[in-house]
């Protein structure tokens, strides 16, 4: 499995499955033999008892998690930060932290928070502003219901005019039970310029660890070996 040593997973808005698709990420990775961290800049809403990095271990197992500052509510991070009074790390900080991680590890993936250019700090520093500081490749997490062909064209636009690799899209939540829609849009999404990598089940969290594990090979089979 040739694939980058660090990964950014974003997203074309929140909600659209990036720790699902960070945590099936880990465990193929995990179940080739390599070593993985995950890194998340922000996380917000640790009042309702949110943590993106401590799911992904229950779900992926033995993969070091470490975020880069915790806020509790579950707002953007510049807004959440000026409700707690807590200062956030500038997205060079994070930059360092990951260089460190992947000295380590195999291969360390990034979480962002929301989409590409949520603010990460209050310089305006954003995911694509980390990446391009890491030299990193994205993984872009999309929705499968009606407006995401739209999305993810902006997206993958602005990755492009900064420059930025991306290995390819993952539709985050698929249905049980798809419209007429969803397969639609998978089609769409299959046959763009960048590379599908594949669907991670909208129940996916509610399986067993070890049953996660071992489907998501299947769930991402574009990814290349």
């Amino acid at each position: 499995m040739n694939l980058p040593r660090i990964m950014l997973v974003t997203g074309t808005d929140t909600g659209v499955g990036k720790t699902m698709t960070t945590a099936a990420l880990a465990a193929v990775l995990q179940g080739t033999g390599r070593s993985v961290a995950v890194y998340k800049p922000c996380q917000s809403g640790a009042a309702d008892g949110d943590s993106d990095a401590a799911e992904i271990v229950r779900l992926a197992g033995a993969v070091t998690a470490e975020t880069g500052v915790v806020l509790q509510e579950p707002l953007a991070p510049v807004a959440a930060a000026a409700v707690d009074g807590t200062p956030l790390p500038r997205v060079a900080a994070h930059a360092e932290k990951v260089r460190d991680l992947a000295t380590c590890h195999d291969h360390v993936l990034v979480e962002g928070a929301g989409g590409l250019l949520v603010k990460l700090d209050s310089d305006g520093g954003t995911l694509a502003d980390l990446g391009a500081l890491l030299a990193a490749a994205f993984v872009l997490v999309a929705r499968p219901a009606l407006g995401t062909l739209n999305h993810t064209d902006l997206t993958l636009e602005a990755l492009e005019s900064r420059s930025l690799q991306v290995l390819g899209v993952v539709l985050g939540s698929w249905p049980v039970d798809p419209d007429f829609v969803h397969i639609s849009n998978r089609q769409v999404l299959g046959s763009l310029r960048v590379p599908f990598l594949g669907a991670i089940p909208e129940r996916a969290a509610a399986l067993s660890p070890a049953m996660f594990r071992t489907a998501a090979g299947t769930w991402l089979n574009g990814l290349s070996a």
